[in-house]
């Protein structure tokens, strides 16, 4: 189905250094500009990041330092990317997110406005997730071939949960069969709380996932700011969470009593 314009409409996609979107940078962009009468033209450039790319990103998009060593850097081709955008709107896929966030932060680092209160953005991955379900009645259907029956009665799902792993173990080759390395594959964020509200840094020591303090340790905190860390103990926070705070209050204590 051809898509309905008012006007133009610029699908663009973003290969980065990495997904921070105020310190990474643009690597590689496409814009694909669709008009009303339905033609379209395509448009990319590589882009010298003036940073290193690291290994583990390069593996992923495969660009690395030596494919953009003479690309041109961002300031040189935001214009030409200005331009192409001028006069329409914008679409891609985790785009409200991603990709837009981070265009701007590079247009505006070099001083090339960007606007979006003149133009609308379709994210085609939020319709995806939208009108495709993500419940275990349609995983169930998708990797068993069949209809759960019973859906959201506590046996029925339980059963429903095991046989779609079983599934999935036949379904993907290279999905291990070992419970600690699925562990490993299905957590997202390594959490110190079952809440997400506490999470471990590199160094396996916990830090806070919210609020002013996101990313301190929770021991410095409760050095600088006990009253803060109070705070946590007296509010509506889970008492799981409570309980890992409290936990670190009694190793640092446990470290001041041995000095």
């Amino acid at each position: 189905m051809e898509l309905k314009l008012k006007r133009p409409i610029c699908f663009f996609d973003l290969e980065t250094t990495g997904t921070d979107i105020t310190k990474d940078r643009i690597v590689e962009i496409c814009v694909v500009k669709v008009f009303p009468d339905g033609h379209h033209t395509s448009s990319t450039w590589l882009v010298n990041p003036g940073m290193h790319i690291p290994e583990a990103v390069s593996a992923i998009h495969g660009i690395t330092d030596e494919k953009v060593k003479d690309a041109p850097f961002f300031d040189t081709v935001a214009p030409q990317v200005a331009e192409l955008l001028k006069g329409s709107d914008v679409g891609g896929f985790n785009s409200n997110r991603y990709d837009i966030p981070l265009l701007a932060e590079e247009m505006l680092r070099v001083g090339v406005d960007f606007d979006m209160s003149e133009r609308v953005s379709v994210d085609v991955q939020t319709i995806f997730h939208k009108k495709e379900q993500r419940t275990l009645s349609a995983a169930y259907k998708f990797y068993c071939g069949e209809e759960l029956e019973g859906a959201h009665g506590a046996e029925a799902d339980t059963m429903a949960t095991y046989k779609v792993l079983c599934a999935q173990l036949d379904r993907y080759d290279d999905l291990p069969n070992d419970m600690e390395a699925l562990a490993e594959f299905t957590t997202q964020k390594k959490t110190a709380d079952y809440a997400g509200f506490i999470i471990y840094d590199e160094a396996g020591d916990e830090v806070l996932n919210f609020g002013k303090h996101k990313g301190v340790r929770l021991i410095d905190l409760w050095q600088r700011e006990p009253g803060y860390m109070g705070w946590i103990m007296t509010a509506d926070f889970p008492l799981y969470t409570k309980r890992v705070v409290e936990r670190v209050r009694l190793k640092l204590l446990n470290t001041r009593n041995k000095i």
